[in-house]
């Protein structure tokens, strides 16, 4: 029998409505039926983020890995091609996939040893910072998401949600975000972003220190993969430490990560008042602390 956690399910109903019911109604038949395909033996309590089931499994010949099955989506139809093209090298490592479902069989790394469990968070952004450089030193492949398509997608989206924000001084740093957005959005670039390189999203392996896991890739500006790594863990005092350590060991220009990273902002904010949600304190404290570096 699949365990279905009681919190999965709840943020697949908040995020994806009826299409989230709908999968994880069917998850415990999908993950059945790939354990039987790929020949699998479950290996151990299920785990699990808001948007993916993942199940400890042993492959037939006893090595260790894990089946991930998740919703076939935009976001998450990149991953493949993304661990592909990585194969291994500074992430984690694709076995085996299912185009029709997005499920995976991924190498099983140490989920006990997060990095968000180095108690040195500078070290822990350190750590962050080469595999940024690592991962988005190659560039994307044809057919990924495009930060160009996103950029412009949230410049145009921006006037109509401003008006939607009633505390004028946060109205002012939205504007400012898109400011900011609008002075790079012409030159998106072409490196395989991870997008989502944060802590929780790094773990330890046998086979090297740290590999990523979990990516939501797009072609663009590494600048644009840096707020994560600000805001897990969020530390105003360690703000500009964390953002300069980033933009030297990736070898970037420091005011177009800047704007890049206060279009993470913006693209947080507009998700927020889309979502009818309160814009997040925390995010309206980076953005400041970044616009006003």
């Amino acid at each position: 029998m699949i365990d279905v956690p009681d919190g999965l399910a709840a943020a697949q109903a908040k995020y994806n409505g009826e299409a989230g019911r709908a999968f994880i109604a069917a998850l415990p038949e999908l993950a059945a039926s790939f354990i039987e395909r790929w020949e699998l033996r479950p290996d151990g309590p299920s785990m699990h983020g808001w948007a993916a089931l993942v199940l400890p499994v042993l492959r037939p010949d006893g090595t260790p890995a894990v089946l991930k099955l998740q919703i076939a989506d935009e976001e998450s139809e990149g991953e493949p091609v993304a661990l592909r093209v990585w194969d291994g090298d500074g992430a984690v490592r694709l076995l085996d996939h299912d185009p029709a479902t997005g499920t995976m069989l991924l190498e099983r790394l140490d989920a006990d040893r997060m990095l968000s469990r180095v108690e040195d968070s500078r070290a822990a952004v350190l750590v962050i910072a080469r595999l940024l450089a690592h991962l988005t030193a190659t560039p994307a492949p044809p057919g990924m998401r495009r930060l160009g398509d996103i950029a412009r997608g949230m410049l145009a989206r921006t006037p109509g949600t401003l008006p939607g924000i009633p505390d004028p001084a946060d109205r002012r740093l939205v504007a400012d975000c898109a400011a900011a957005l609008r002075e790079v959005a012409g030159e998106p670039g072409d490196r395989l972003l991870h997008w989502d390189l944060h802590y929780e999203n790094v773990l330890a392996s046998g086979r090297a220190p740290w590999l990523a896991i979990d990516p939501k890739p797009l072609a663009g500006d590494p600048g644009f993969d840096l707020l994560p790594a600000l805001d897990n863990r969020y530390d105003p005092a360690e703000t500009r430490w964390r953002f300069d350590a980033m933009t030297d060991v990736l070898g970037l220009d420091r005011e177009r990560a800047r704007a890049w990273s206060l279009a993470r902002v913006l693209q947080n904010c507009l998700w927020n008042v889309e979502d009818g949600d309160p814009l997040e304190t925390k995010q309206l404290e980076i953005g400041r602390l970044l616009r006003d570096l």
